[in-house]
C-alpha cells in the first residue's frame, strides 16, 4: 500500500485562495512574503482579493496554484509521500514536494515559465478544447487528418475527457468533426492558448535555459511525469522530461493507472479545488483519495 501525492494545474484557481493559509500560520505567511520578494509583485493581493479576470493571467495563475500548493504542503506536518505526481503545471509542484526543487527555485522556474508561455501564446493565437465521451484513439485519429492547421491531444484526463490543443481554426474545425464522430460536447476552452502543442515550442527554448541553470537535487521517492507517465529518480531526465512537457501531452489518465500498477492505493491532492480526487476515480473507481486545501 503506497500513498502520492498529486498537485493541479492551471484552471484551479480562485480568487481568495491562500487567504486563510497567510492570516493562520505564522510559516506560511513567510513563505508567502519571500514569494512576493521573488516575484517582484505582491501577488498575495491578487490571490486574496483579486477578480476571476486577474487571476486568469497566466503570469499569475502559474505563481498563485504552485504558491498555494507547495506552501500547503510545506506547512502541514508528517507528509512522506511513496510517490509524486502534477498536473501539467503541478509537475514543478511535485518536484518542491520530492525535494528534487527548493522553493525558490521551484518558483523562478514557475515564473519563467508562465512569462515564456504567455509570450509563445502572443505570437500564435491558438486555443484548446475538451472533448467529452468519445474514445482517445478515435480523438487521435481525427487530430492526425490535420496537416495545415496544428491540432493535438494535449491533456489525456480521464477515459471520455480528453483534451486538445492548436490553433484557432484547426480547434473549431476539428471540434465539429469530433461531434460527428460521437463525442457527447466538444468545447472550446478560455485559455490563453495551446499549451501542450507544437505552438509552444517559443517558450520551450526559454524554459530549457532557465532548468539548465538550475540546480535539481536527488529525490526523496520518485516523480511520475507527464510526458510518458514514468516513475523517475534521477535528476537529468527530471530536467529533459520537464522541458518536453511543455509541447507533449499531459498523460493523467496513464499516469494514474501506472502509480496503481506500483502499488498506489492512496491519493492525496494538495492545493486548489479537488479536481485530480475527481479524475483519480474516474480512472481507478477503487482507489482513496482525499486532499488537503
Amino acid at each position: 500500500m503506497k500513498h502520492a501525492y498529486i498537485f493541479p494545474g492551471q484552471g484551479a484557481q480562485f480568487s481568495g485562495m491562500g487567504k486563510n493559509l497567510y492570516e493562520q500560520n505564522t510559516l506560511a505567511k513567510e513563505y508567502f512574503e519571500q514569494a512576493n520578494e521573488i516575484l517582484g509583485f505582491r501577488i498575495t493581493d491578487i490571490m486574496f482579493g483579486g477578480t476571476d479576470e486577474e487571476l486568469k493571467q497566466t503570469k499569475v495563475t502559474q505563481p498563485a496554484v504552485f504558491l498555494h500548493s507547495v506552501i500547503l504542503f510545506l506547512t502541514t506536518p508528517d507528509l512522506l509521500p511513496d510517490a509524486v505526481a502534477g498536473h501539467s503545471l503541478g509537475e514543478f509542484s511535485a518536484l518542491v514536494a520530492n525535494k528534487v526543487l527548493s522553493f525558490e527555485d521551484g518558483l523562478r522556474l514557475v515564473a519563467k515559465r508562465a512569462a515564456a508561455m504567455q509570450r509563445a501564446c502572443e505570437i500564435n493565437p491558438s486555443t484548446m478544447a475538451a472533448i467529452l465521451g468519445l474514445d482517445d484513439a478515435v480523438i487521435e485519429k481525427i487530430c492526425a487528418e490535420f496537416t495545415d492547421e496544428v491540432v493535438v491531444p494535449a491533456n489525456y484526463n480521464s477515459p471520455g475527457q480528453l483534451v486538445i490543443s492548436g490553433s484557432i481554426n484547426g480547434i473549431q474545425q476539428a471540434c465539429e468533426k469530433m461531434k460527428a464522430a460521437g463525442a457527447k460536447r466538444a468545447l472550446v476552452l478560455q485559455v490563453g492558448g495551446a499549451f501542450h502543442s507544437p505552438l509552444m515550442d517559443p517558450a520551450k527554448e526559454e524554459l530549457q535555459a532557465a532548468i539548465d541553470s538550475t540546480h535539481f537535487g536527488n529525490p526523496t521517492c520518485p516523480v511520475y511525469q507527464n510526458v510518458d507517465a514514468s516513475p523517475y529518480i534521477e535528476p537529468a531526465y527530471i530536467k529533459q522530461n520537464l522541458i518536453n512537457q511543455l509541447t507533449s501531452p499531459v498523460r493523467w489518465t496513464q499516469t494514474v493507472q501506472k502509480m496503481v500498477a506500483n502499488g498506489v492505493t492512496e491519493f492525496t491532492e494538495v492545493g486548489p479545488g479537488s479536481v485530480l480526487q475527481g479524475l483519480v476515480k474516474k480512472i481507478h473507481k477503487e482507489a482513496v483519495t482525499n486532499g488537503i486545501n
